[in-house]
């Protein structure tokens, strides 16, 4: 049921798959990822584990969504009788797309536009559309859905293990002195959104196999106090330990009201590479 006629735009960092995206009036917008032989489309003509194969040789480079993709998406929601649309976009510490799809937004007539930073990306991204698009399913009403989606995104917990710091060194987020120490003592980083919406280290373990623990009692320590919540697991290039992580969560955590799964999209895999392994949770009571 979606008597307001209400979409939902967000980009291809919030690593929706066509399953979850499959009768839903979500639209994603596509980053540009520039490689040695041309430009792809997040998603679209690349994918994660082709960002893989290409970092043995090259790094590519990471680029905000065409204009024209923006406004295109817009017309064709309009065109499909859509009047109002709710973006939830890749944070703005990583990247401009939320403020070029607010502004186009703006401009766009006969659409009623509101866009918002997610201050998170991947499965939090992913997991606040998800969970509005139940909402509309269910028949909330515009402003219910816009207080929602404020609520939502303040109440993401999502982690994120980094399996090498080499891309992190190479596409300058960190220094070489950080990265050499890291390898030397076989760190594993575990990364997190900052609330001005950067990355930031919430944690260190050392050896790969410390990594599936630690993710579930960070998981843990968001849940104090609360009751109603949304479970989420990611991987980048290590879909087995994800679902051994799944299984492992799902026993800890099992009064979830939805269990959603994603792959890291090839955008942020530019940057983290492969071997990632994410969890978190989305409050729903908060």
């Amino acid at each position: 049921m979606n008597k307001q006629k209400v979409a939902l735009i967000t980009d291809s960092c919030s690593d929706l798959s066509p399953e979850q995206l499959r009768d839903k009036p979500i639209y994603v917008i596509p980053l540009v990822i520039r490689c040695s032989d041309g430009e792809y489309y997040d998603g679209v003509n690349i994918s994660a584990a082709d960002v893989y194969e290409r970092l043995k040789t090259e790094l590519p480079r990471t680029s905000l969504p065409l204009g024209s993709t923006i406004e295109s998406t817009l017309e064709q929601i309009k065109a499909e009788g859509y009047e109002k649309v709710i973006a939830v976009m890749l944070s703005s510490g990583l990247s401009g797309t939320c403020n070029m799809v607010r502004l186009a937004g703006e401009r766009c007539e006969g659409l009623e536009v509101r866009t918002f930073d997610s201050l998170s990306g991947s499965l939090g991204a992913g997991g606040v559309v998800l969970q509005l698009a139940q909402y509309i399913e269910q028949g909330l009403e515009w402003d219910a859905l816009l207080d929602q989606t404020e609520k939502l995104i303040r109440n993401i917990h999502a982690f994120f293990s980094v399996d090498t710091l080499e891309y992190l060194l190479k596409g300058g987020r960190i220094g070489k002195v950080t990265a050499m120490a890291g390898t030397l003592l076989n760190i594993k980083p575990l990364i997190s959104f900052t609330p001005e919406g950067e990355l930031g280290s919430v944690a260190k373990v050392r050896g790969r196999k410390q990594i599936q623990s630690k993710l579930v009692e960070l998981v843990r320590d968001s849940m104090k106090g609360v009751r109603r919540f949304d479970l989420l697991v990611a991987n980048g290039g290590a879909p087995e330990e994800m679902e051994e992580l799944a299984q492992r969560l799902k026993e800890e955590f099992p009064g979830f009201e939805n269990f959603w799964s994603c792959e890291i999209d090839a955008t942020l895999s530019v940057y983290i590479g492969p071997g990632v392994l994410g969890a978190g949770i989305i409050a729903l009571d908060g």
